[in-house]
């Protein structure tokens, strides 16, 4: 049973965005932060689950919102916001989307491990926990938030 759990974590990519700004922040949570790449407000990675990486996650959860992203909002994530390590805009987002989701890194496909995203439109509750606010563990709903900051 353990190993189906694990086998179902690591199907799925978690994408992560810096919500909070950098004022007042704790030293080891900005450690974690740099470390997962968010090192902006609004930035945005995209990652496989792993104990190292939840173990960030819990760290910071009240500067950050998280979830499960689907297939269709991470192909209009790369085609809005991903560039070449170059600086250049790519081309077929649908294969490197599949790609991902098949274990490879942005990384690897020579890609900047980040995005930049806006602020969202129609605005956010940035201070508050997931079910009034967005920070937190937001599932599904993720995939509304990252549409409205495109």
């Amino acid at each position: 049973m353990a190993e189906k759990n694990k086998e179902t974590k690591n199907e799925n990519l978690i994408v992560i965005i810096r919500i909070s700004g950098m004022v007042k922040v704790n030293e080891d949570i900005e450690n974690a932060l740099y470390r997962l790449k968010l090192r902006r407000k609004y930035s945005c990675v995209i990652v496989k689950p792993t104990k190292d990486i939840l173990g960030f996650i819990k760290k910071v959860k009240y500067y950050i919102a998280y979830g499960e992203i689907d297939e269709k909002t991470l192909v209009e994530l790369l085609k809005a916001r991903g560039l070449k390590i170059g600086g250049k805009k790519i081309e077929g987002a649908e294969k490197i989307a599949e790609s991902l989701i098949a274990g490879k890194t942005l990384k690897d496909l020579g890609l900047k491990p980040f995005f930049r995203l806006h602020p969202p439109r129609k605005g956010i509750k940035s201070k508050l926990q997931y079910p009034k606010g967005v920070l937190g563990n937001n599932k599904k709903d993720i995939n509304k938030l990252v549409g409205r900051m495109l």
